[in-house]
């Protein structure tokens, strides 16, 4: 349930998990990106389709041929409250044996009328292959650009790109037509489906053994269907949806359930 998006740590003892999440949502999930280059069977838009693919010990990233990489992406007019940049230069963990400090330099730019620069790493003497940047105040803009001014050994590599803040326009419906269905053959398994909510960019199913104990979930990205194996086979369970985009999440659907 949004486990990798920002929460606030605790500071009091009675807070709970949901007390402490931010409400600060991803906002460049599959947004249009552009790249100064990348290598054969990268696509630029691997750095904002949340999936970390792994193929042997190379993961899906966007290289740059040379040491220089400027990836610009447009967040449509959106308003934000943090950058977080994460999963990125993963060739960093190919390259540690050679090198004993990280300290990969980069800045992040932001447009008005020219590029201005809102993130400055260019002095960064810490190592960071996952960097995570909270602005002091929010901002608007349309692009962003992030350059890689110093990379120690390898080449600049980029998997991940992520944005968080609020958005300007209005939370998703409630979904519709969700079922679960659950076979006799294999009872571990349940398959979802529900009705594609075309202003959603992702859904999450929560589900439990209860109806007041749907303390599981499962987030899903560019799909209106899922197949959960997670279940114990003599148990019914009992299930909810909601949908998500930049601007909030949808109220829940009415709690179903699978015999």
């Amino acid at each position: 349930m949004y486990g990798d998006y920002p929460y606030y740590l605790p500071n009091k003892k009675e807070e709970s998990f949901h007390d402490a999440f931010t409400g600060w949502m991803l906002l460049n999930y599959n947004k249009p990106i552009l790249v100064s280059s990348t290598l054969g069977g990268y696509e630029p838009n691997y750095a904002v389709d949340e999936t970390l693919r792994l193929t042997g010990v190379q993961l899906q990233e966007i290289k740059a041929n040379g040491y220089s990489l400027t990836l610009v992406m447009s967040v449509l007019f959106v308003q934000y409250k943090l950058i977080m940049l994460t999963r990125m230069l993963i060739q960093v963990f190919l390259e540690r044996f050679r090198t004993s400090i990280i300290n990969i330099k980069y800045t992040v730019l932001r447009t008005e009328k020219n590029w201005k620069v809102l993130i400055d790493k260019s002095n960064n003497k810490t190592d960071v292959p996952h960097d995570y940047v909270e602005l002091s105040q929010p901002v608007q803009t349309r692009y962003l650009k992030i350059e890689n001014i110093h990379m120690p050994s390898g080449k600049f590599a980029l998997s991940g790109f992520r944005i968080f803040g609020s958005g300007n326009g209005s939370k998703p419906d409630t979904v519709r037509n969700f079922v679960a269905l659950r076979g006799n053959t294999e009872r571990r398994n349940v398959w979802f489906k529900w009705q594609v909510n075309d202003n959603a960019t992702g859904y999450n199913i929560y589900f439990g053994e209860a109806p007041g104990k749907l303390y599981n979930s499962v987030m899903i990205y560019g799909s209106n269907e899922y197949y959960l194996k997670a279940l114990e086979k003599d148990k019914p369970y009992y299930f909810q949806i909601e949908a998500f985009n930049e601007n909030g999440i949808s109220q829940r659907t009415a709690v179903i359930k699978a015999e």
